[in-house]
């Protein structure tokens, strides 16, 4: 990110937190007479009509990780049926090949056996005493020995081309086999997400305009407690990695996708899912990364959240279900979920599983 960027979002916070404490009960102010102690009202969680809104908030936070969880299953179904599909195309090409073998192997086999049967007929010693040049028979019989090795060379090699194909064929119907089930998977995945979307929309949907206005202030203010107490920890003061040049890279495309639509196994460029925009930055910055949160957190390489530095990936949730890029200063640029666009929001808003590294 530039130093631009991270001004303006260290100012940001620095506001935050002064405004912060500036409303805070109990901080003392000059004033030429004393006046009464005031407390600050909280934002109601109730509607007029007796709607819980932080229960409401609660419930679509819970809605919306269920559909992140099967948006992650349906990737990665996608990415093993697409390795798959590959798989039995490379396969396919191993028969067409070895099948031509077999053809070209039968073809000479067959030759040879015509050949052999052209010289045959009398035993070989009723040959060699009829014949007028004994040495020249000999040569000949010697050329005759040297075919029969060569023919059963050509028979051992059709047998093992056999047995190659019939293991080509072997591979490529496991392959088809679990591209079937992922394929599977897959529709289940994609039922699921729609399940739990169209659960989240319905519950919004019940909401007054008021009422959503005040969920959306609730949001906010879940969001902006765990940043503070994150915050509060004192981790900022610790972190002070620099971005690799890859990394730089990388938060530059994330940080160009801002405001496009969260869409659920999206990669671009017009939307993307969480994994689809920290797959894509690495890939625009040269460096390939796995599709999912889960995989990005099984196989990259992890870091402690002191040691992170611009262009790192930071996974929530205990189920990896959520993964953002960390861009500094405490910030982190993401895809939150359906119905919201790529952001930049406080690195402590969730909670964090851990920090990996696509370019340790």
């Amino acid at each position: 990110m530039g130093s631009g960027k991270r001004s303006l979002t260290t100012a940001a916070m620095v506001l935050a937190c002064a405004c912060a404490v500036l409303s805070a009960p109990g901080v003392a102010h000059a004033s030429p007479t004393p006046a009464p102690t005031r407390t600050p009202t909280p934002t109601p969680t109730t509607s007029p009509a007796g709607k819980d809104l932080e229960a409401i908030r609660k419930k679509l936070d819970a809605l919306y990780h269920a559909a992140a969880v099967a948006t992650d299953a349906y990737n990665a179904a996608e990415e093993q049926a697409k390795q798959q599909s590959a798989e039995i195309v490379d396969l396919a090409r191993e028969i067409v090949k070895g099948q031509d073998k077999l053809d070209e192997l039968k073809d000479r086999a067959g030759a040879a056996a015509r050949a052999q049967y052209r010289g045959g007929g009398l035993p070989p010693e009723m040959r060699l005493w009829l014949s007028d040049n004994p040495q020249q028979y000999l040569d000949g019989a010697g050329r005759v020995l040297q075919g029969e090795r060569a023919t059963k060379g050509l028979l051992a090699e059709m047998t093992r081309t056999q047995q190659d194909l019939k293991q080509y064929a072997k591979d490529a119907s496991a392959q088809w086999q679990k591209l079937e089930a992922n394929r599977q998977a897959k529709a289940t995945a994609q039922k699921e997400i729609k399940k739990q979307i169209a659960a989240a929309e319905k519950l919004e949907s019940q909401l007054e305009k008021k009422e959503k206005e005040r969920l959306a202030k609730l949001e906010e203010e879940a969001a902006y407690k765990a940043q503070t107490a994150w915050l509060s920890s004192g981790v900022l003061a610790e972190i002070s990695g620099k971005a690799s040049e890859q990394g730089k890279k990388a938060v530059k495309f994330a940080t160009d996708q801002i405001g496009k639509p969260y869409e659920w196994g999206a990669e671009g460029p017009g939307s993307y899912d969480c994994s689809g925009l920290t797959s894509q930055a690495w890939a625009a910055a040269g460096h390939g990364i796995p599709r999912t949160s889960q995989e990005q957190w099984r196989q990259l390489p992890h870091v402690d959240v002191k040691d992170m530095r611009p262009g790192d990936l930071i996974i929530y949730f205990d189920d990896a279900s959520h993964v953002a890029m960390y861009i500094g200063d405490g910030a982190i640029v993401h895809a939150p979920r359906p119905g919201r666009t790529v952001t930049i929001t406080g690195a402590g808003s969730m909670p964090i599983l851990g920090v990996v590294r696509p370019d340790a």
